[in-house]
């Protein structure tokens, strides 16, 4: 039996979906930055994506900017928000994607006079805005806080309003990745007092290497691939169109049956966690993974409480039956140091013990669980 248990890494493409990218494909190849009629139906295909990307986020049309995912924005608001925006101060954790620590770290090797500066976090991996209001209030330096909306391995949920709110009233700017929330979670960009925002289509069953950042109006940022006009100045390069529409296709459908599908995964994680905790009574759910309220219901990321000797072989002797789930996330398996967010966050003696994540889509079912709760029985005994 093949278990897949990694959809926080990328998660299986909707049949509807590869339907929509193949039809855009076969029918319409022209250069949306054509003026002919191939180029303009390409164009109208490119725009009616952002038309509806953007009703599902309510946000205006125009502060949809096509990317190559979540990498991608997370670096274009970073390096672009101290580059056009003045931002001297940049305010994140040390549990955010690579994406975001690795370019903040480019930063002050570009920039001597930016400053970096990580928020206190509690206990359970949850940002401490106590030490967030205390760290925008530090001075009177531009400031840009980068936190991310649910945590990619342990699933902890940020609340935006809050955070927004908070750094609004200190004149602060607000990006979040939320590429683990979008197409998961409802969002009202008129609402919520978020400035950027980033999002990738392969984690809502959508196409991989294509993502759109929600940039607000008169943000006053400036290009940051140059070379044309596309996606309003701010990014040129030729858009991946069937991709894009595929983009939107996966959204639509997502936020079409979310209550529904919501309803579907959470039941799995429950059943997961109480049929997991009967064979390991010790276990331990990292971060809020174990809730159902602080943490996201895609995710569990838990430490066995084996010994070492075995440990070396678990990841092994699962993938050997057929089970794919993830140390950490995928964007850093076989870096050899670890998780970076469970070193933040464990204590002996857990931090000894191996730690999974086991992500969960519609795709799942009881049965795939019964069969996993089968192979660690056999991999305990």
């Amino acid at each position: 039996m093949n278990v897949y248990f990694d959809n926080a890494a990328t998660t299986p493409i909707r049949t509807e979906v590869i339907q929509a990218i193949s039809s855009v494909m076969e029918n319409c190849f022209g250069n949306p930055s054509s003026v002919h009629a191939y180029g303009r139906t390409a164009k109208t295909n490119l725009e009616t994506a952002r038309k509806g990307i953007a009703t599902a986020l309510n946000a205006a049309p125009q502060e949809i900017i096509f990317t190559s995912g979540g990498t991608e924005p997370d670096n274009m608001i970073l390096h672009s928000a101290v580059k056009d925006l003045g931002v001297k101060t940049i305010i994140s954790s040390s549990i955010e994607h690579h994406a975001i620590l690795h370019a903040m770290d480019a930063l002050k090797l570009l920039n001597d006079d930016i400053e970096v500066l990580y928020v206190n976090l509690l206990d359970d991996g949850s940002i401490d805005l106590n030490n967030l209001a205390s760290l925008l209030q530090k001075d009177t330096s531009k400031k840009l806080v980068s936190l991310m909306h649910i945590n990619n391995e342990i699933g902890n949920i940020l609340d935006l309003k809050k955070v927004g709110e908070l750094c609004h009233a200190n004149n602060a700017l607000f990006h979040t990745d939320a590429v683990q929330g979008v197409g998961h979670y409802e969002f009202d960009m008129k609402e919520l007092p978020i400035d950027f925002l980033s999002a990738a289509a392969h984690k809502f069953h959508g196409p991989k290497g294509v993502g759109f950042s929600f940039v607000r109006k008169n943000s006053g940022l400036q290009p940051f691939i140059h070379g044309g006009s596309q996606e309003r100045g701010l990014r040129a390069g030729t858009e991946s169109v069937h991709n894009i529409v595929g983009m939107c296709k996966a959204l639509e459908i997502a936020y079409a049956n979310l209550a529904f599908e919501k309803k579907q995964i959470l039941d799995i994680k429950k059943y997961f966690i109480i049929e997991i905790s009967k064979l390991f009574p010790n276990i331990v759910f990292n971060g809020l993974s174990g809730s159902d309220n602080g943490s996201t219901f895609t995710l569990v990321n838990v430490s066995f409480p084996i010994s070492k000797e075995k440990s070396s072989l678990l990841d092994f002797h699962l993938d050997l039956k057929g089970i794919a789930c993830s140390k950490g996330s995928a964007c850093q398996s076989g870096s050899g140091s670890g998780s970076h967010v469970l070193n933040a966050i464990q204590r002996a003696p857990i931090n000894d013990w191996p730690s999974l994540r086991f992500s969960f889509s519609i795709y799942n079912s009881k049965k795939e669980v019964d069969y996993l709760i089968e192979v660690f029985k056999e991999f305990k005994n």
